[in-house]
């Protein structure tokens, strides 16, 4: 499922034959790598490493994006989603810090990001149901959807 996602937000960016690597991982974890590369000695829900240095279209490695599971989890429950709506979100997120979106640089650059986060998670929840209708399955009837809006601490908690 998190690959067929991958694919989705890959294709949604323009990136279809993109590599990608997605790392799911604990809070310990991502805490140390949070410390290593950011000097921020605390756990975050998801970091991204990109191999893209300046204007690189045609690059078919983007890099790597790191989501914590377990703050992916206490996230969804806070926010009344599935875990897997959570993850895809935090994967949305990672992967266009990947490409150059930074909801730190500015107000105006955060609701850009929120923007494109939106539509992607929208069409996430479009690609499940088309996907749900064409296996006629009956099990987990509800379709992922996008969230309305993003939580606030979202919009403070440092990604990069």
């Amino acid at each position: 499922m998190l690959a067929r996602s991958a694919r989705t937000v890959l294709d949604a960016i323009g990136r279809g034959r993109a590599e990608l690597s997605v790392v799911l991982t604990t809070d310990a974890e991502i805490r140390a790598l949070n410390r290593e590369w950011r000097g921020r000695d605390r756990p975050t829900d998801v970091l991204s490493f990109s191999l893209i240095e300046g204007p690189a279209p045609a690059v078919t490695a983007l890099g790597d994006v790191v989501i914590s599971l377990e703050t992916a989890r206490r996230q969804a429950l806070e926010n009344g989603w599935t875990l897997a709506e959570e993850v895809d979100r935090l994967l949305v997120h990672g992967v266009l810090h990947l490409v150059g979106y930074d909801h730190e640089v500015s107000p105006a650059e955060a609701r850009r990001m929120q923007r494109k986060e939106r539509a992607i998670l929208g069409r996430l929840a479009a690609d499940l149901s088309a996907a749900r209708a064409r296996r006629g399955s009956s099990r987990g009837a509800r379709a992922r959807r996008a969230p309305r809006t993003l939580p606030a601490r979202r919009r403070r908690r440092p990604c990069r």
